[in-house]
């Protein structure tokens, strides 16, 4: 871990020094971490950030519960710093923003065909550790988020053992509004909103959380995320509105229900309404549309490579996830569809030329070893992961939209 943080380099500089990065590493980038604090929410103190910078930003910021992973997407946070949320590149003692690295490589970073189609790295990660629930919030559909120059955003969860020793506060998330429930009483809770506990998950039904499993929840879905600490591939997007008044007896403001909705539909509660997909939300098999567990897609001496997210939203392939464990003394040959974006959660060992390990505790400001960003090319190439330590080697990698020609669909696990 490098104790010394990189310096940035001008952009007349990236050209340069991608190159040689690329070349160092056989096509594979280090990143360093990218923390993301939120005023709203308390830290679940379990994503290896050290008790002392909690609120290395302030406590006027709020505590940072969020670690984003491979982002070219920006945080939409109140007094954020220019660059919050967005992941950098680090190669020997410089470092420049990943979203810079992308635009000076095109193609050859994310792959010719997604650069052609979207002209960025559309998706990210996070791991999301909150000491308690969250709120019952939307992220809007692609209508809604247009009007306010966003995008809409589905994400995905995934409850990895090695971050969830503890479960914290509440290990129940809510998703959705049960069968049989109007836009009459949302109105209603919305029209309540000043009286205390508008009574929104009255609404809405809880299902516990068991580590290694995961959910696909397509934007217009109500959640209200438990307290595991989540990886949650997405697409890149930061849009969100809450629809709880009061979380934990602390009252939410009106504003973080209407933070991204036109100025001159704040009050408007039938547009508000309309954020929600009403089919979606009181689907009578929720779990099984939206459920997933892991299944395995290769495996082998010492290793196991599975699929932790996929499935289509809305009849698309838009991220997808797979965790690779690798036991010691093994090593993995890893042969990919596209680029993808890699976090170590236990272990240390090699990929391709770049030692990885996974650290206990980590300071703001360092720099360790446990995350890359492997190029399209070098992901089709093909590289080795190799376990040089006594425990499992084990990583989390989330893939861009159509990486592969096809993935499981929700609910394959049943099959096995």
């Amino acid at each position: 871990m490098s104790q010394i943080p990189s310096l940035p380099i001008g952009k007349d500089q990236i050209a340069k020094t991608l190159s040689e990065a690329l070349d160092a590493g056989e096509g594979i980038l280090r990143l360093a971490p990218a923390w993301v604090p939120r005023v709203f929410m308390q830290p679940g103190r379990r994503i290896k950030l050290a008790p002392e910078d909690w609120y290395a930003l302030g406590v006027h910021r709020g505590g940072i519960n969020e670690r984003w992973l491979g982002s070219t997407t920006e945080a939409s946070n109140p007094l954020r710093d220019d660059d919050e949320g967005l992941s950098y590149v680090r190669f020997h003692g410089k470092k420049f923003l990943l979203k810079d690295a992308i635009l000076e490589g095109k193609g050859t970073i994310i792959g010719e065909a997604m650069w052609n189609k979207y002209g960025r790295w559309p998706v990210y990660s996070k791991f999301f550790d909150n000491l308690g629930p969250l709120f019952h919030h939307v992220h809007q559909m692609e209508e809604h988020a247009k009007n306010v120059n966003q995008e809409g955003k589905p994400e995905c969860y995934y409850f990895p053992a090695q971050m969830n020793a503890a479960e914290n506060h509440f290990d129940y998330t809510f998703f959705g509004l049960e069968p049989g429930t109007t836009k009459a009483d949302v109105r209603r809770c919305l029209e309540n909103w000043n009286k205390g506990d508008n009574g929104i998950l009255d609404l809405s039904k809880a299902y516990r959380l068991k580590p290694n499993t995961g959910w696909i929840i397509d934007a217009g879905i109500l959640h209200a995320p438990g307290s595991f600490c989540t990886y949650e591939p997405q697409w890149g997007s930061d849009v969100f509105g809450s629809f709880t008044s009061l979380m934990e007896h602390r009252p939410v403001s009106w504003d973080l229900l209407v933070k991204d909705v036109p100025p001159d539909k704040h009050h408007d509660l039938d547009y508000i309404i309309s954020m929600l997909d009403w089919e979606k939300n009181t689907d009578t098999h929720f779990k099984a549309h939206h459920y997933v567990e892991p299944i395995v897609d290769k495996s082998g001496d010492g290793y196991s490579d599975k699929w932790i997210t996929y499935g289509k939203i809305d009849g698309k392939q838009l991220v997808s996830a797979k965790e690779l464990t690798v036991m010691p003394g093994a090593k993995a040959l890893v042969k990919d569809g596209g680029a993808s974006s890699w976090i170590f959660v236990q272990g240390h060992g090699k990929v391709g030329k770049l030692d990885v390990d996974t650290p206990v505790m980590i300071r703001f400001g360092d720099e360790p070893n446990d995350e890359i960003f492997v190029t399209a090319k070098a992901a089709q190439s093909g590289f080795y992961v190799e376990n040089s330590g006594s425990e499992p080697l084990v990583s989390l990698r989330y893939f861009g939209p159509d990486t592969f020609a096809k993935v499981p669909d929700i609910g394959d696990h049943l099959k096995r």
